[in-house]
């Protein structure tokens, strides 16, 4: 069964197809699921001939977000280096599914975590980034009607992660207060604060340090964690999003025909 679903859904990245929901025809509990997202993603791996695992993107860190689920916690997906792509980069929508649009703050670390790392731990050894989430999922009219096991196995619909240059965070107290503002060609369409990311977006790396310790896996230097949206997501459409961050900074990215 694993490798089915696999193949479908690589089938669906190729071909640009979305796929009905797997949980249509499969009943898959959380941990299947993962072990789904971990060959996905080694297969994709070697198709694109990277080897390097180049982060992490946490999903659903909100009590609205996690109830479409039906699930009590985050989600989180793999990020490999074909999926980061640069602050003013142009990305064509005619190579995505059906994306959406979720700000987030991008912590970049510049030392490998221990096991199940604190959060004073991974305010030491991280620099912070403007960012900006492009969630994409491989099925029909995924979203929000989506289950956690098709989120999971379809690598909780990883699309893009925008990145600006990184700077050194704030304290653990103020980055539970940073505010955010969204445009869209220049218009405002939405505004947030870091709060709704569990209370403090370094909360949702703790998170998935101690998700990955249950593997006995951790986060390397180098790495890129996409740490959860400041607001519902929005439906992507053609133009320029730009976000503010307060202390943080600026990033941008075009979406083209």
């Amino acid at each position: 069964m694993k490798d089915t679903i696999v193949d479908m859904l690589l089938q669906a990245h190729k071909s640009k197809k979305p796929i009905p929901f797997i949980s249509e025809k499969h009943t898959i509990d959380e941990k299947s699921a993962y072990r789904i997202q971990e060959k996905l993603i080694s297969k994709k791996s070697m198709l694109e001939k990277s080897t390097k695992i180049a982060g992490y993107k946490i999903s659903m860190t909100s009590a609205e977000t996690q109830a479409i689920a039906n699930t009590d916690e985050p989600a989180f997906g793999t990020l490999l280096p074909s999926n980061l792509v640069n602050s003013g980069d142009s990305i064509s929508m005619s190579s995505l599914f059906s994306p959406l649009i979720e700000p987030e703050l991008i912590f970049i670390l510049t030392e490998d975590l221990s096991i199940g790392a604190n959060e004073q731990e991974i305010l030491t050894k991280s620099k912070l980034a403007a960012g900006i989430e492009i969630p994409d999922a491989r099925y029909i009219d995924w979203f929000p009607n989506f289950t956690l096991s098709d989120l999971v196995c379809d690598n909780t619909a990883t699309g893009l992660v925008v990145l600006s240059t990184p700077v050194s965070p704030p304290s653990h107290h103020l980055l539970r207060n940073i505010k955010m503002n969204l445009f869209h060609n220049g218009v405002k369409v939405a505004e947030g604060n870091s709060s709704a990311v569990l209370g403090n977006p370094t909360s949702s790396i703790k998170w998935l340090t101690q998700k990955l310790a249950k593997n006995q896996k951790s986060l390397k230097k180098g790495m890129a964690i996409s740490s959860g949206t400041f607001i519902p997501p929005l439906i992507a459409k053609k133009g320029t999003y730009s976000v503010d961050y307060d202390g943080i900074g600026q990033v941008n990215i075009t979406l083209t025909a």
